[in-house]
């Protein structure tokens, strides 16, 4: 599965979206049930830990959202959900 994501210092920072569909995608219930993986990126494999951003860091990393085109207009595609959709941050781990 291939998901978009940016950089935040050492971590890894994505949407948890089922395209802008109601439902949660499966990643990320998996991700909440256990939050160790490995992701694979074009310089390699990463081992990481996933959570949900906490919501001052919601807001800093929605921000940046904004800023990257390829999202479109992140702030009317989240009005069309019942709920707020979270920020995943993947931290690395050894």
């Amino acid at each position: 599965m291939i998901v978009d994501y940016f950089e935040d210092g050492g971590e890894l920072v994505t949407l948890a979206m089922n395209g802008w569909g109601a439902a949660d995608p499966a990643w990320w219930l998996n991700l909440r049930a256990t939050p160790e993986a490995e992701v694979d990126l074009r310089r390699g494999s990463r081992r990481v830990t996933a959570r949900a951003a906490t919501p001052d860091e919601r807001a800093r990393l929605w921000a940046k959202f904004r800023e990257y085109p390829g999202w479109g207009d992140v702030d009317a595609f989240s009005q069309l959900r019942e709920r707020e959709r979270p920020v995943v941050i993947l931290a690395p781990r050894p």
